[in-house]
């Protein structure tokens, strides 16, 4: 799932987005209201946490009340270090789905997330992606060919999920380091490279068909057509 984690504390933003990150998912930080409603209003996330006291002129429930009058309907988990009954319900009544207190279990958020990431792909969010006989189920996280069962690292999953989701398109070296990898490398690198080829061994296994093409000067293409 790609989540927004809008926090100003460097320490706990810092855990929540290393955790969310080794456990597969693409993860975006916010460190203030500002850039949280304008990267929450701007972008698509699956699931948005967030942290309840904010510095600036926007606070957590202020971006949630304003996403939910613009009809953005994003699962929002709610993170504060206001545990009282009265301050759940307010949170709670401004739009968000689901309430956490600090300090909290990394365990606990985590699965809180995925549930609301389930909740919302139940509601009809794609959570199967397939090319030719190559299918990922978003939900299990689990990836066949065929009747063949294909266990990926975290990394590996989240390189095919954002290659499937572009099958049939160009995508460029830069734009998988910026989707995957979650910040820039030096575009020298050849970190790419390296992962495509190990998901190449695990997802094309003789006879079955070549799936992703390298494209000359450009980068990648994930097709199921010659």
């Amino acid at each position: 799932m790609k989540i927004l984690v809008v926090e100003d504390n460097e320490r706990v933003a810092r855990f929540v987005t290393k955790g969310l990150g080794e456990a597969g998912h693409t993860v975006d930080h916010a460190a203030n209201g500002r850039d949280g409603m304008f990267m929450a209003a701007s972008e698509r996330y699956d699931v948005i946490v967030m942290d309840r006291m904010l510095p600036g002129n926007i606070d957590g429930l202020g971006i949630i009340e304003a996403l939910r009058a613009a009809a953005k309907h994003t699962p929002i988990l709610i993170l504060s270090a206001l545990a009282d009954v009265d301050e759940r319900i307010r949170g709670l009544r401004a739009g968000g789905d689901d309430y956490l207190t600090k300090p909290f279990a990394f365990g606990e958020l985590l699965a809180r997330v995925d549930a609301l990431g389930r909740r919302a792909q139940g509601a009809g969010t794609e959570h199967t992606l397939q090319v030719g006989d190559l299918r990922m189920d978003l939900l299990s996280r689990r990836v066949t060919r065929g009747s063949r069962t294909i266990n990926l690292q975290p990394r590996e999953f989240k390189l095919l999920e954002y290659l499937m989701r572009h099958a049939n398109q160009v995508v460029t070296r830069t734009m998988l380091l910026e989707a995957v990898w979650d910040y820039n490398f030096d575009p020298q690198t050849n970190v790419v490279d390296v992962h495509i080829s190990k998901l190449r061994q695990k997802i094309e296994v003789e006879p079955e068909r070549p799936l992703v093409r390298t494209v000359r000067n450009a980068g990648y293409m994930m097709t199921e057509h010659e």
